[in-house]
């Protein structure tokens, strides 16, 4: 409950800060747009001159296109702000002004996780779910329950996936302030807008195994479409809690590693 508390009165200091800037949500709303009519022409040019591919129709591909936009709108509410704190040559890292964090009376990992939130970006994920259930009525198929919860977990295996790769991204500036890991880690998750299945073999190994965004994707599509087997759902979710304690190790190696302004 004091971690729970100590969220909303994040959330709220992070609301007064926004605010304070107005003008930026109606920029943020005209670049939102401009994110989704690109996603949504992207895939229409494609489905345009084919109805099938590599197994996906429109409706399915439409589903992805929303999943995907949904989670980068999670990332963007409240993971990405507190990692992005951290980083490059104005970092607090960097800076040495991390000190302040390691004197909080709080877990660190849990501090830097969710300090930071960007309110407008709820807006995002209004248009993500949009996306989704447009794609839902579309399809014309009818869901059972068991396809929903397997659609939850498996997008809840993404979203934990994402935060575990962030972080261990993000802690790896412990070692060098000044590059910003997380721009490497854009570049290959503008992949996850895809189906796996359009990348070769190799390379839809790496996707869904190495660095997974195919686990952040194109599996949850899947789970609600009744085509995810067994075996490939309990390995994203084994995936998930592995990253996950795998990043929380690093992220307290990096802090053994970190020189502060005193240092």
């Amino acid at each position: 409950m004091r971690y729970l508390r100590l969220a909303v009165m994040f959330i709220k200091s992070s609301a007064q800060e926004e605010l304070a800037y107005r003008a930026n949500f109606f920029i943020h709303v005209f670049h939102s747009f401009l994110n989704l009519a690109s996603g949504i022409l992207g895939v229409g040019v494609i489905f345009n001159q084919i109805n099938n591919l590599a197994g996906w129709n429109f409706s399915a591909a439409l589903t992805l296109l929303g999943i995907y936009l949904l989670i980068e709108a999670l990332r963007a509410l409240f993971i990405g702000p507190g990692f992005d704190a951290l980083v490059g040559m104005e970092g607090e890292i960097g800076q040495g002004k991390f000190d302040f964090t390691l004197l909080r009376p709080v877990n660190t990992q849990f501090f830097v996780s969710f300090r930071k939130w960007k309110l407008f970006s709820l807006f995002d994920v209004g248009l993500a779910l949009g996306v989704i259930g447009y794609s839902f009525i579309r399809s014309g198929q009818i869901f059972h329950p068991a396809q929903i919860v397997l659609f939850m977990l498996s997008l809840t295996a993404g979203m934990l996936v994402l935060y575990s790769v962030l972080l261990i991204f993000t802690s790896f500036a412990f070692w060098s302030p000044g590059f910003f890991f997380n721009w490497a880690f854009d570049a290959i998750f503008q992949m996850a807008r895809y189906p796996v299945e359009l990348y070769p073999g190799w390379l839809r190994l790496i996707l869904t195994w190495v660095i997974p965004v195919g686990v952040m994707t194109t599996i949850p599509v899947k789970a609600l479409t009744g085509n995810l087997n067994p075996a490939t759902f309990l390995g994203s979710l084994s995936l998930a809690l592995f990253l996950f304690i795998l990043s929380s190790l690093i992220f307290r190696m990096g802090i053994r590693h970190y020189g502060s302004a005193s240092s």
